[in-house]
């Protein structure tokens, strides 16, 4: 049986799930970059301007809710392989244009650019979770773990890249960070697998019954202030530790590299520990352990107490989402990640308003306040997973 030639442009079809996977390395880089950044731009001298850094991240998130209120369409009408490279395109340009209004220019020339930095931020995430639907459906808590991996190897990479402007040439820095969307732009254009997951997406009057649930409207607040105490401490850590410790900026940066490291390193051990430890016992001890992180930060005042929060802190969240994300699934199977996307970007949206939040509540009354958010939200975890116990008691689910 002959089979009719292919064209160049899909010769190589995307696997399954694996560049999907590969490319939550771009989606970690592109919203770790602002938090690694600040101190190149200068935000850590006096005086400071916390009410501007709020912006920026404010700015961040709004392009990411915009992205969600327009992917769908764009998916529908143009299809994966032109999301996913215009999602890409559009983080080069982006990031081109924050290289040329690094500071001294005005500061709304900044949100501007981050505007559109969330916007190819959230046109990614929707094609990553689409791409990957069928190894979700095979492994969901292996999928979202090693998807987990590859977004905490982005932020690291972002951070050392901007230790590196630090040191150099902000703007020529950024003109490199720029080459790393422009990659993955090739890469996806050379062809994706676009078929359909094999799982039909729920009906829309299902979907609206289920988000009415005390379940799901508790798994969505759980990520939200999730995603908001791991953002918060990722975007402030580096201004913390160089104002509050004392810490140079160099060394600061590299405390928010071993956070990254932690992160990632943790979603690795939790890949494999995963299928013989309990979840609810894997979960507890996180949780545990970032609370435990987040009281050395609070009360350190030296690099060794600095370093052990991070490393507690990163340790003890790298669990928690990939253990949240596999519950959803059981609970509500027939959603594909696809549809999935959706709670996934209101976690996000919460990952970047409490950094935003945090920038106006800094101005107000310090930064040591970055800290105490997220130890406020590391109890609120603690008793949302109690609740959805509870909820799963009640009704036997």
């Amino acid at each position: 049986m002959s089979v009719a030639p292919t064209s160049p442009a899909i010769a190589t079809p995307m696997p399954r799930s694996g560049r999907a996977l590969a490319g939550f390395l771009l989606s970690g880089f592109l919203l770790a970059l602002l938090g690694a950044i600040l101190p190149a731009w200068g935000y850590h001298r006096d005086p400071p301007d916390f009410t501007a850094v709020g912006h920026y991240f404010l700015s961040l998130a709004l392009g990411v809710a915009a992205a969600a209120a327009v992917a769908r369409r764009f998916l529908a009408r143009r299809g994966l392989r032109a999301l996913l490279v215009s999602a890409c395109i559009l983080a080069a340009v982006a990031i081109g244009w924050l290289a040329w209004v690094s500071p001294p220019a005005p500061m709304w020339q900044r949100a501007s650019g981050l505007v559109v930095l969330g916007v190819a931020a959230g046109l990614l995430n929707v094609g990553l979770f689409q791409a990957m639907s069928r190894g979700y459906q095979a492994d969901a808590a292996g999928t979202v773990n090693k998807g987990g991996i590859w977004y905490g190897l982005g932020c690291l990479t972002a951070t050392v890249l901007a230790a590196v402007a630090f040191y150099t040439n902000t703007a020529g820095v950024l003109l490199v960070m720029a080459v790393v969307p422009a990659v993955f732009a090739g890469i996806y254009l050379r062809g994706v697998d676009t078929a359909a997951p094999p799982l039909p997406e729920p009906t829309l009057r299902k979907a609206v019954r289920d988000f009415r649930s005390p379940a799901a409207v508790l798994f969505a607040l759980l990520l939200f202030f999730q995603f908001g105490n791991e953002w918060s401490i990722a975007g402030w850590l580096p201004i913390l530790l160089i104002r509050r410790v004392g810490m140079p900026p160099g060394g600061a940066l590299l405390v928010l590299a071993l956070y990254w490291l932690c992160l990632m390193t943790g979603r690795l051990g939790a890949v494999s520990i995963l299928p013989r430890v309990r979840h609810g016992r894997v979960l507890a001890l996180s949780v545990f352990a970032a609370f435990l992180g987040c009281l050395l930060l609070y009360f350190t005042d030296n690099t060794f107490g600095a370093a052990m929060g991070a490393f507690f802190v990163g340790g003890g969240f790298a669990s928690i989402y990939p253990l949240v994300a596999e519950s959803i699934g059981r609970r509500f199977p027939y959603y594909h990640p696809g549809f999935f996307n959706g709670i996934f970007s209101i976690a996000l949206l919460g990952g970047l308003v409490a950094p935003a939040t945090l920038g106006y509540a800094a101005e107000a009354w310090g930064v040591g306040v970055v800290v105490a958010i997220p130890l406020i939200g590391s109890c609120t975890v603690v008793a949302l997973v109690l609740l959805i116990w509870l909820e799963s008691k009640v009704t036997g689910r």
